[in-house]
């Protein structure tokens, strides 16, 4: 039957941890449910996850329900480690979203079950914390309809709510008034049930309406919502019920080609990497060689072979056995000295072009707190940048200052605690700095033909603006053939990497490059003519369509006691923010809108103050909109000058 892999995704402090001990005390993998205020959790094992009460990295354990062997993947809930749950999401059968009872549905929540959605990833809800004053069951039902998905059906109703007695009790499918609205629910994803069920000849048994919900949930058609508590165990073997029922391992054929999919890099004590795989289809064992494919910065697939040296595949809690993994096994591997996260084993078919979520849209320059730990400290770095890689390490080349790439303030801390507590590193961060973007206005074009530069090469280039969302596409509109190959690999990785920094010092998105004009002369002129020759001819044409200077904006849901409305209105439009709307419940207030990235962490830090205490802040990335104004600049950190004789300076000085 294979493993069934499930995550556990929610907004931080909904519960998804605390979930986890439970789901494991209930299958007997633990005796003792651990806290995670105490730091006593079988997932949150890094001392950084400990200390501060959130998961960081995502973890798996296994347990058993009634034969079926489940791999459990725990991942993050703060919005800081959003691509820690995107990378785990390409693993998953099936998902398991938390929403608490009390705090209901919140921002991280909807961008979740969005994605989970696009992804066609088959849902169980469980409304946590029923035992907490507070706790909502009809209230979060049409919040769950009105936000998430109008196709959720309650599996179980509460009494007791918002007390220690709580109590959650399965509702049948097809007794009493309920059988209508159930059958309405699956008819509309169903012709067959449909007919079966107006058919006035025929009669539908509760094994029918099970055996229809099974299907539906499967192709990920309707989401059932369970209640319960973590804390108490209430609702907990209704849950595992669920997800034996419900969800089912996806097929992989073990005679295929093998295909597995990295989603995290751990380090052994000795200092060896651990990779850690799901399998989708043929075997991976040990001692045999194994290609790794990921993309490039140019999209390109770039593939490297290593020899796996041990496959150990999840039993029981967080323990593995030796043995091969097949498909639907989750295993660590050792041995592939050059894998990353995001990397693909064993073939390159179907490889993912991109994430699901927004890059980071912070940077900061970090430095070693002691100057003789400078080289050491940016090894060390580049190995958290293999955890995870979208910090984007870079060290510029104009002042060799090293940056990383943020979501936002905590994940910095984090980045600083996990160096001191790993590496005995102390670092500094300057001031946190947005990452704007630059898109291309018009049309440009660019030429500089061979002998009329330092360069034996021709090449021409157009540039023009390309549809939201789709990067840098590169064309060519001169014979394939004219060139070598290896001259049109630089001069394409040379524009890619060129359009890292704008007119003004940004990335350059959304555009297309068309090459025009190319020629070179035999046997003088090399690949490294065009690699010195395309910024001069790409900025030429940059400059001719010119720039717009776009900001990163989050989406925001802020929740404040009505009284405080108008003090955090204006303190949220001082911080550039647009307040879409406003909804009054009582003596809580809640605004929507988007706000500039770069303001999000003064105004958490300034709500408490603003709200009584009693504020909720939550946002996440929602793309980018024009800056008003004069268009803030970055200094060039490539070394690249944009002017030509500067440029050609530069590049002589070099060599």
């Amino acid at each position: 039957m294979g493993s069934l892999n499930i995550g556990i995704v929610a907004h931080v402090d909904a519960g998804k941890t605390s979930l986890t001990e439970r789901l494991l005390q209930h299958t007997g993998v633990i005796d003792q449910v651990g806290s995670v205020d105490a730091g006593s959790t079988q997932t949150d094992t890094m001392e950084m996850e400990r200390r501060r009460g959130i998961t960081i990295r995502s973890a798996v354990v296994s347990f058993s329900v009634d034969g079926l062997q489940v791999n459990l993947i725990d991942t993050p809930g703060h919005p800081d480690f959003i691509a820690e749950v995107e990378r785990a999401l390409r693993v998953l059968d099936g998902a398991v979203l938390v929403v608490s009872s009390v705090e209901g549905v919140q921002a991280q929540t909807r961008i979740l079950m969005r994605t989970l959605v696009r992804l066609r990833i088959p849902v169980l809800l469980f409304a946590n914390k029923i035992d907490r004053p507070g706790a909502r069951y009809q209230e979060l039902l049409d919040s769950i309809g009105e936000k998430l998905t109008p196709r959720q059906l309650a599996m179980s109703v509460v009494t007791g709510s918002g007390t220690a007695g709580a109590r959650s009790l399965p509702l049948p499918l097809s007794e009493g008034g309920r059988a209508a609205a159930v059958a309405d629910l699956l008819a509309e994803g169903s012709d067959a049930f449909l007919e079966a069920y107006l058919d006035d000849t025929a009669h539908l048994t509760e094994g029918d309406y099970r055996a229809e919900l099974t299907r539906q949930v499967r192709h990920a058609l309707v989401v059932p919502v369970y209640f319960g508590s973590a804390m108490t165990g209430e609702g907990i073997a209704e849950l595992l019920r669920a997800i034996r029922e419900f969800l089912a391992p996806s097929a992989g054929d073990p005679s295929a080609r093998l295909r597995a999919s990295v989603f995290k890099i751990d380090w052994a004590p000795g200092g060896e990497k651990i990779a850690y795989a799901r399998v989708h289809s043929g075997r991976l064992t040990a001692r045999e060689a194994v290609g790794t494919y990921h993309r490039d910065r140019t999209g390109e697939v770039v593939g490297d072979t290593g020899k796996v040296t041990s496959v150990r595949v999840f039993a029981r809690g967080t323990t593995t056995h030796e043995t091969a993994a097949g498909p639907g096994d989750i295993a660590q591997v050792r041995g592939l000295a050059h894998v990353r996260v995001g990397d693909q084993l064993g073939s390159p078919e179907g490889l993912s072009a991109g994430g699901f979520f927004a890059p980071p849209s912070l940077e900061t320059v970090v430095r070693a707190a002691r100057p003789e730990q400078n080289a050491r400290f940016y090894q060390r770095l580049q190995r958290l940048a293999e955890e995870d890689p979208l910090i984007d390490v870079r060290r510029h080349e104009a002042d060799r200052s090293i940056s990383v790439a943020l979501y936002g303030e905590v994940q910095r801390e984090v980045i600083k605690g996990l160096l001191l507590d790993r590496y005995g590193i102390e670092v500094v961060f300057e001031e946190t700095t947005t990452v704007y973007v630059e898109k291309v206005v018009g049309v440009g074009h660019g030429l500089e033909v061979i002998w009329q530069s330092p360069f034996a090469a021709t090449v021409g280039l157009r540039i023009e603006p390309g549809p939201p969302g789709t990067g840098v596409r590169y064309r060519i509109e001169v014979e394939p053939g004219g060139l070598p190959a290896a001259f049109h690999k630089a001069i394409e990785e040379t524009v890619r990497q060129s359009l890292r920094q704008g007119l003004y010092g940004w990335a350059v998105v959304d555009c297309v490059v068309t090459l025009t004009d190319t020629a070179y002369f035999s046997p003088v002129t090399s690949a490294g003519d065009f690699r010195k020759l395309t910024p001069l001819v790409l900025m030429t044409a940059l400059r001719a369509a010119g720039t717009t200077v776009h900001e990163p904006v989050n989406q925001f849901e802020v929740e404040v006691p009505d009284d405080t409305v108008r003090a955090v209105m204006s303190r949220l439009t001082a911080a550039r923010a647009i307040v879409d709307r406003c909804d009054t419940h009582g003596p809580v207030s809640r605004l929507y809108g988007t706000i500039p990235a770069g303001s999000v962490h003064q105004v958490e830090r300034q709500l408490p103050g603003l709200s009584h205490g009693e504020g909720v802040f939550v946002s996440a990335p929602s793309g980018h909109r024009r800056t008003t104004g004069s268009p803030p600049t970055r200094r060039r950190t490539d070394g690249n000058p944009l002017h030509r004789r500067e440029y050609l300076t530069h590049v002589l000085k070099r060599g």
